[in-house]
């Protein structure tokens, strides 16, 4: 969690503090193009002002600039000494652009400085629970709840690490603060249930899901996982809203979660694309289907002539922007975009989107529709090896898994030639291997 509290060493002069209020309720606001004239003048004005450093540093890493960032909020820290805040900062952002060792480090130094500062015990509870040293995590977010009893994301970060230790009772306990404090939390909320899941209680889940859905009824997400966790009618696919709210929630953490899960889907479509096309020379029109963050797009902007993507997503859009490598982003159902847009591709790429689709008709003919002839579609979907007759499953954690039979008889049925459905691993979740399948096919 950021701190957007000025520090406090030195008592700025009375301009300085106006300008600076200003430009951070402009920031707090979204509003970045207010609030970066503001911070760029008061440092024209009085250069070396720590705040204002500070501040900028936190925009530019909003606006995707995190090497920019790091080295504004260095100056500022240097300048503020024994000062917790910009710490606390560097911090969330050497997390998202993957510098573990760095992000700790940040943390521990903010809290020597201000031990009970309850947005970095939560912060590094959180780093700590992702490199599995759960008893610490534990450790530092009851610091937190004694800190500050009403700070509902460390009480659904000890609940999550009191579950990863096997104290399930105690976890639920920890959790219903959480929801008592801050109900509309989406993503803690549902880290619980998930956790569940995960472990084996999908009853404990559903109960979790039932409760949250009888306050909140119309909850797309809370509706999806519900059915994922009990089974009877399952929908066809994920809802719209489901997909936008889910992923809106937790794009700006998106890579750095995917991260820590080995995540591998973005670079078997790059490997699977350079088996099958021409060395890069930008020739081809290419589109990454439900692009999230963008993950695909530094990795393929070699072959695009015009390179775009499109997602359900607008936060998930906003990390994809700040990477400048598509030529065109689009707020967008990817079934409906390629209706939109026959033979208007070469290459369709679509890396764990497809997961949250259980029924793939209406995908796969579109996708077939918006190739040129000899277009090349590259895609993954989680396995599904049952021999029990069924074309897809809706998993507990809630996405999708194909069978392999499906995906050929869908190809055929929609004019694809199939060049290749190779078993692979998207990721490690849970500890545990996520099979899929990598698929490769073509327009005659």
């Amino acid at each position: 969690m950021p701190s957007t509290r000025p520090g406090n060493t030195k008592q700025p002069e009375l301009p300085q503090r106006q300008l600076l209020q200003r430009a951070v309720a402009h920031l707090r606001g979204g509003q970045l193009d207010l609030a970066e004239p503001l911070l760029v003048s008061i440092l024209q004005r009085w250069p070396g002002y720590p705040d204002a450093l500070h501040f900028l540093g936190v925009l530019e890493h909003i606006r995707g600039r995190s090497e920019e960032a790091v080295s504004l909020i260095r100056q500022a820290i240097v300048r503020l000494p024994g000062e917790a805040g910009p710490l606390n900062n560097l911090g969330n952002v050497l997390v998202e652009t993957q510098r573990y060792d760095e992000a700790e480090k940040a943390y521990r130094d903010c809290l020597a400085f201000q031990p009970d500062q309850v947005d970095a015990l939560t912060n590094l509870a959180t780093l700590l629970r992702k490199r599995r040293q759960h008893a610490e995590a534990e450790a530092l977010c009851r610091r937190a709840v004694k800190a500050r009893p009403d700070f509902a994301l460390a009480w659904y970060t000890l609940s999550l690490a009191l579950v990863e230790q096997g104290h399930i009772d105690e976890g639920l306990k920890a959790h219903a603060r959480g929801v008592a404090l801050a109900p509309k939390q989406l993503q803690a909320r549902n880290a619980m249930p998930k956790a569940l899941v995960h472990k084996g209680r999908l009853e404990d889940a559903a109960q979790l899901y039932r409760a949250w859905l009888a306050i909140e009824p119309d909850n797309p997400v809370v509706r999806h996982h519900l059915a994922a966790c009990v089974g009877g009618t399952v929908p066809e696919r994920a809802s719209d809203a489901y997909v936008e709210k889910t992923f809106d929630a937790f794009a700006a953490t998106f890579d750095a979660n995917l991260a820590a899960l080995d995540y591998r889907a973005p670079q078997l479509v790059t490997d699977m694309l350079e088996s099958l096309l021409a060395p890069p020379s930008r020739q081809y029109d290419v589109l990454d289907l439900g692009c999230g963050t963008g993950l695909c797009g530094p990795l393929v902007r070699e072959w695009a002539r015009e390179l775009s993507g499109c997602d359900l997503s607008q936060g998930m859009l906003a990390q994809a922007g700040r990477r400048r490598v598509y030529d065109k982003l689009e707020h967008a159902e990817l079934v409906a975009y390629l209706n939109d847009n026959p033979r208007r591709f070469d290459v369709l790429i679509c890396a764990d989107t497809l997961c949250y689709f259980g029924e793939l008709h209406d995908a796969l003919r579109a996708a077939a529709a918006a190739l040129r002839p000899g277009g090349r579609f590259v895609f993954t979907v989680e396995a599904w090896k049952s021999d029990g007759g069924e074309s897809y499953k809706l998993q507990p954690h809630g996405r999708y898994a194909h069978h392999r039979g499906y995906l050929r008889r869908l190809l055929s049925q929609v004019g694809l030639n199939e060049l290749a459905l190779n078993e692979e691993q998207l990721r490690v979740e849970s500890g545990q291997p996520v099979i899929g399948w990598l698929v490769a096919a073509q327009l005659p």
